[in-house]
């Protein structure tokens, strides 16, 4: 379960540059990538809240993100997207996983861009078929081959992800040793 963003957190370890501290880390990369994941344990490590912008827009809807793309369309759910993105990165800092689809859209980035430290959680195939395959709530891949939808996702978003300030390699291996890859760049980091 995420924690409001709006709610106190312990204070950054005070080895990380102010720079860090002060804004919001928000993670974006493919489905499957591990944002949500890996994003809690970063959060917990840091001292900051934990939020899942999927997890705030269908408390906001009312409804699952399957349900809002089946209703309304993706257009639709992109608008609601970004302005619930925009609301959490007006609150206090914290770690925000995003959608897989939420830096692609021009707007979003730029917000994010401007707003946070955007990390790109950049992960092969295999591994993301695999992670994809654990769960059916993913509107994109509903009925179609993952591995296929995987790598067109792949080929049009990653020159997308790459424009985040930071890549960090989500390999099959235990997520804790991302979120350590992760705090090394963070420890690096000069903004």
């Amino acid at each position: 379960m995420s924690r409001n963003p709006k709610s106190p957190a312990p204070a950054a370890p005070a080895t990380l540059p102010a720079s860090i501290r002060e804004r919001s880390i928000v993670l974006v990369g493919l489905m499957g990538s591990g944002k949500s994941t890996i994003g809690r344990r970063l959060a917990q490590r840091l001292g900051m809240a934990f939020a899942d912008a999927d997890d705030e827009i269908e408390r906001a809807a009312g409804m699952t993100i399957s349900d809002i793309f089946a209703k309304f369309g993706e257009a639709h759910f992109r608008d609601g997207e970004r302005r619930v993105i925009a609301r959490l990165l007006a609150g206090k800092p914290h770690v925000l996983a995003t959608g897989g689809g939420a830096f692609i859209n021009e707007e979003t980035r730029a917000l994010i861009l401007k707003d946070s430290l955007c990390i790109w959680l950049d992960a092969d195939i295999a591994t993301l078929v695999e992670r994809t395959a654990r769960r059916s709530h993913r509107p994109l891949l509903k009925g179609r081959d993952a591995d296929a939808v995987l790598r067109e996702l792949a080929e049009v978003r990653n020159p997308i992800y790459a424009k985040a300030h930071i890549r960090v390699s989500s390999a099959s291996s235990p997520h804790e040793h991302t979120v350590r890859a992760i705090m090394e760049e963070l420890s690096q980091w000069n903004a």
